[in-house]
């Protein structure tokens, strides 16, 4: 798109966005700005991460939420409301309708981590445990609304949905003024049409980078289609922004305000969540990494200063613990083999005097003498090593085969 190109009439406006930041005034945090030293020498230019993984309930929805349900006519709002999500959206809208003396179901699959489900039952909503996927979830969020009159919540396809995610941008615009690219997760499009309309408003020249896992992207098929198209499968830790169809109202802003999105690996979200941790001591989700994915992945396309937001935080630990290895492992820091020995006594010490010698961290040792493809006087051996980064391990499996060693894989 042309940054200089009129920018087209849409059901949202800047002044729609402006007032829901009023609205939220006192509700959500203006959420801090940190420079990243890291970012910004792999870029070569300033990079600043945006941290909604620090707002109230571990992430922006809060703010479309409370914008949402505050709209409401006293009759919808003694019916109650309803919603169904497996994490973020669930507590934004469980808050929201307590801070609004708003009677709250949210209806969470059957799978969703408990952390998730004890927040969102903390923060004032009554939890229903059904389904064993999002989409079966909202069926039965729909189906009790038909049946109840609550008002449905739904986490992106709604104007004051997206007015609300939209005051991020204009935060963005506060906080760095001088920014000439945002990065942002995108998953059905409510906060990146919400950024998009108040970004592209005050400052058309500033370019808008949506990020979507590659294996649920469904907004390049859709953009190349014309509408939003319906993925036949989806698959992502990412789960903040795990949607198979992109929300019929989000779709046609960020088709006309978006200047591109890309798409990133599980590798490379789990090696942003790593570097997040490692290197910002900020503890962000899959999909709150996404924009740092992007940048890591390709940081010669982004002109600088740069934002890249960090959606939310809300990881279950046992999620973490795993993207967390597979980061490790993606970036060099694992190296897991198997190889034959002599069996022999003494034979296993002298093989971890190998990798003593380059310093490669033995975390796990399986020793077998038994297993039929073995020789007479085989033992084979699988390792879990730590390392220190891609050239290490190539230095470990060198020192390997230099003294002789076989590794199988």
């Amino acid at each position: 798109m042309d940054s200089q190109a009129p920018v087209p009439a849409h059901p949202i406006t800047l002044d729609d966005v402006r007032g829901a930041h009023k609205m939220l005034s006192g509700v959500a945090r203006m959420t801090a700005m940190e420079g990243s030293r890291h970012l910004s020498s792999l870029v070569g230019a300033p990079v600043h991460l945006k941290c909604e993984n620090l707002q109230r309930t571990g992430s922006f929805k809060i703010r479309g939420a409370y914008v949402r349900i505050a709209g409401l006519r006293p009759e919808e709002c003694a019916a109650g409301v309803v919603a169904a999500s497996a994490g973020n959206h669930a507590q934004g809208v469980a808050l929201a309708a307590s801070l609004l003396g708003v009677r709250s179901t949210v209806f969470m699959p059957v799978g969703a981590p408990l952390p998730k489900v004890a927040a969102t039952m903390e923060y004032g909503a009554e939890v229903r445990m059904h389904g064993a996927v999002v989409d079966e979830t909202l069926r039965a969020a729909i189906e009790y609304a038909q049946s109840t009159g609550a008002v449905m919540i739904h986490p992106f396809d709604h104007a004051d949905i997206i007015a609300g995610q939209g005051t991020v941008g204009l935060e963005i615009l506060e906080q760095c003024p001088e920014v000439r690219t945002i990065v942002f997760g995108v998953g059905g499009g409510g906060l990146a049409a919400g950024i998009a309309v108040a970004v592209k408003a005050l400052r058309p020249e500033v370019r808008l980078v949506g990020v979507q896992a590659a294996g649920s992207a469904s907004y390049p098929p859709s953009l190349a289609a014309g509408r939003p198209m319906a993925l036949d499968d989806v698959a992502t830790m990412a789960d903040g922004i795990k949607v198979g169809r992109p929300g019929d109202i989000p779709f046609g802003i960020v088709r006309d305000l978006v200047d591109d999105i890309v798409t990133v690996t599980e590798d490379q979200l789990s090696a942003a969540l790593l570097l997040c941790l490692e290197r910002a001591k900020l503890v962000v989700e899959p999909a709150g990494a996404a924009s740092v994915a992007a940048l890591m992945a390709a940081p010669e396309s982004f002109e600088g200063p740069v934002v890249a937001l960090l959606s939310g935080g809300n990881v279950d630990p046992l999620l973490m613990q795993r993207t967390l290895r597979h980061g490790m492992s993606a970036a060099g820091r694992y190296m897991s083999l198997r190889l034959r020995i002599t069996d022999r006594p003494g034979a296993l010490a002298t093989l971890l005097g190998v990798l003593s010698v380059v310093d490669a961290n033995v975390l796990d040792v399986s020793h077998v003498r038994t297993d039929p493809r073995l020789g007479l006087t085989e033992a084979e051996v699988e390792l879990h090593l730590e390392t220190k980064g891609p050239e290490h391990r190539a230095a470990v499996a060198a020192a390997l085969e230099d003294a002789g060693y076989l590794v199988i894989a």
